[in-house]
Parts: C-alpha cells; structure tokens; sequence
C-alpha cells in the first residue's frame, strides 16, 4: 500500500531520489518522447543590415547625448 502511495504522490517522490528514478524508467508515458536536442547557440547569428546598425548607432548616441541630471532636476523642481 505504500508504494502505491509513493507512486501517486508526487512530493513523496521528491524526497526519494531511487523512486523518482524507477518510477521514470516505468513510465510508458516518457518512453514514447521523442527525443532531440535543441542547440540555439549552434545557429547562425541573423546578419545585421547597414540600415539596422546605423539605427542602432543613433539610438545609443541619442541616449548618450542626453543629460539626465538636468532633467531629473527639472522634475524635481516641478
């Protein structure tokens, strides 16, 4: 009775590493997963267009040029 217990609860399977384990290799349900490997990293990086650098650029210069102190003042003073 209490393998049948241990085998519906899963907190009780949490806390035995070896019934996870059995339970795992019994599954019908994990043996029928097809199985692949996903490599992300392994992928060609999306080129970047002249266009998308150039707007990339003047987005961080826009933002560099920018003094927050005189407009966190500003808000402050208001």
């Amino acid at each position: 009775m209490k393998t049948a217990e241990l085998n519906l609860n899963p907190f009780s399977l949490m806390m035995e590493p070896e019934l996870v384990l059995q339970t795992m290799e019994r599954s019908q349900q994990l043996r029928s997963l097809r199985r692949h490997k996903l490599r992300p990293l392994d992928k060609p990086l999306i080129p970047y267009t002249a266009e998308a650098l150039a707007a990339r650029a003047a987005y961080d210069a826009a933002i560099d040029a920018e003094d927050f102190e005189v407009q966190a003042d500003n808000y402050l003073l208001n």
